[in-house]
Formats: structure tokens, sequence, C-alpha cells
């Protein structure tokens, strides 16, 4: 047994003798899963990340409910987490350490430490939190999502049933961009964490990039490296699809730019408002039926088809867990008793 499961198993233990024959458990305890405890810390660890200032209009009866709500999502998590232990199942040291790689890449060690200090998380429990999540992705990516198979004759079906829904009224246009703005912005976290801070940095900045993709680098990745559009730079700068007439709001240079541009061209480096960008286009969609033989139809509907099923199975699942789990909701039982003045 290795020490996290270890370490979960003299949690159980603990909360058992917490409850001992009296049925009482200790006053930091919110609920118990199969005797194992989810303490109030926990709850307001959540529900600080997930509800980070308080909006107008709350009172005290909506703040406990989101607490309720909260409680609900961890003691879930806690089920699920036994059921992956049990499964062996349970993330490894390796696991952890790339996704904590990959959470810390966007910044540098002293805003990831002041990230960290606003979460109310130290090293250990995001640590911790983490090991938790891969070990459900684990545990559903076994008893779910490798269990689904989208046939052919699934595919075909939705199409058929939904043939309008292929039919594009217009052509469309799906692009990539690159963005660097002369303004700083605390919102921008690229993989370098390199940032302008003026317009003569920002020119500097967007032609040596232009050099660099002239010379063959990857668009997508100079895009999660150097681009500041928090909204596409996770993404490899890609836009998505758009209908040609939204390119009626650019300016008239812009949108002739746009249109005269082939699917794998490039622009050149382009002045805007907010900034200068470089555009790419992927590729072009003329109006009219898209066929069931075209491979990306093909690809859509099974992705579509994917993630319902898998909805569907977790949901089930989740109810399954729920009735094998014993669950002591003590946080819910304060609340109700509190509301209707029962001791």
């Amino acid at each position: 047994m290795n020490l996290f499961r270890l370490a979960a198993s003299a949690a159980g233990i603990g909360a058992l003798l917490l409850a001992g024959c009296s049925g009482r458990v200790s006053s930091d305890v919110a609920a118990t899963v199969n005797g194992r405890p989810v303490y109030y810390s926990e709850v307001d660890r959540t529900y600080k990340t997930q509800f980070p200032a308080k909006a107008e209009g709350d009172n005290a009866a909506q703040l406990q409910l989101r607490r309720l709500e909260v409680l609900r999502s961890l003691i879930d998590s806690e089920i699920m987490l036994q059921r992956a232990e049990k499964e062996g199942l349970v993330a490894t040291d390796a696991d952890v350490d790339a996704r904590l790689t990959e959470l810390r890449a966007p910044y540098t060690k002293e805003e990831f430490d002041k990230q960290l200090k606003a979460w109310g998380l130290t090293m250990e429990q995001l640590r911790a939190g983490i090991r938790r999540d891969e070990s459900v992705k684990k545990l559903f990516n076994k008893d779910i999502t490798s269990k689904i198979n989208i046939t052919d004759a699934d595919v075909a079906n939705f199409y058929n049933a939904n043939r309008g829904s292929f039919n594009l009224p217009e052509p469309q246009v799906h692009m990539a961009q690159i963005l660097v703005t002369p303004r700083a912005d605390a919102n921008v976290h690229n993989l370098k964490n390199d940032k302008a801070r003026n317009d003569d940095e920002a020119k500097r900045k967007i032609e040596a990039i232009e050099a660099r993709l002239r010379q063959g680098e990857d668009f997508g990745m100079m895009a999660q490296n150097y681009s500041e559009d928090p909204a596409t730079q996770p993404n490899g700068g890609d836009l998505g699809f758009m209908p040609e007439s939204s390119l009626d709001k650019t300016s008239p240079e812009l949108r002739s730019l746009v249109l005269s541009m082939s699917p794998g061209q490039m622009s050149n480096v382009i002045h805007t408002p907010d900034g200068y960008r470089i555009l790419k286009m992927i590729s072009r969609e003329p109006a009219g039926q898209r066929d069931l033989s075209d491979p990306r139809v093909q690809q859509s509907i099974r992705e579509t088809l994917l993630e319902r099923e898998d909805q569907l199975l977790k949901t089930a699942y989740y109810e399954i867990a729920r009735n094998e789990a014993k669950v002591m909701n003590y946080m819910a039982r304060s609340v109700f008793s509190a509301a209707s003045g029962q001791k």
C-alpha cells in the first residue's frame, strides 16, 4: 500500500474513531463518506475558489445553499476517489508531477506562488487535489469512456436526423491569430510569460514572431508561447469558424484581406486599434450541404455522440456510486436543524 492510500485509510479509521459509540463527530467534520471525513476547511477553501467575491443581493440563505452544493461536489469527488482506490487506479507521483507542470507553465514561480495563496492552498493540498482529479479521470476512462462504441450506423442515423444543421447558409472561414498588445494586462499568461509593455515593444515582438513564422516555425505553438489574447492563446490562436458576414463588422481593409487569403496562408503584420496581429487562414467552408462522406462531418458527429453518451453514463455511474456509499452529511443536518429550531 503506497503512502497516499495509507494516509487515506488512516483518515478513514480516524473518522470512525471520531464517531465513537455516541454517534458524535468532531465539529470540524462537514460530512463522512464511508467513514472518511470531509472537513469544513475543505468546503471553505473550495467555496473561496469558486466564489471569490460576494455577489450583489446575496443573503445568508443563498450563501448556505452554495456551501451545501460545494459540499455535495466534494462528497461526490470523495466517493469516486474511493472507487478509484478500490480499483487500483490512484494517480502516481509522475501523473501528479505532469499535471502540476502544465498548471505552472503560464506563470513565473512568483506568480504561481501568488496564485496558490489566492486559492488558499499549500503545495501539498494542491498536489492532493491533483491526485484526486487524475485518479477520477482514470476511473472514468476505464469504467465509462473506454466502453463507449460509436458505430458508423450511429453516425449515419445522427446525420440523417439532423441533416439541416449541416447545411451552411453562407460561406465560413476558419481562422487563427497571434495578438500582441501595447498595454500591460495581468490576464495574459502565455507559455513564455512574455508581455509587451508599450507600442515599441509590441511592434518589435510581433516582427520577431513574424520572422520566426516565415522561417517555418509552427503557428499554433508560437501562439501558445507568445500571443497576448487570453481567449485564443491556450488553443494555439484558434478563432474557430466564422460566417463571412461577421467580417462586415471589421474594417473594409481587414475584410478584403481575409477574403483574399487561401487555406494555409498567413498574413503580414496587421496594425489594429487593440494592437498588432498576424492571421492564418486554416480552412474555408463553402455554403451548402455538407455531405456525410466529409471526414470532418463524421468526426464532428462522433465527438457529439461520444460526449452525450459519456455524460449519460457518468450521470448513471454517479447515482449508482452514491447509492452504494454510506454518506453522512452533517452540514445539511445542521442547516436544517437551525432553520427548524431543532437541537
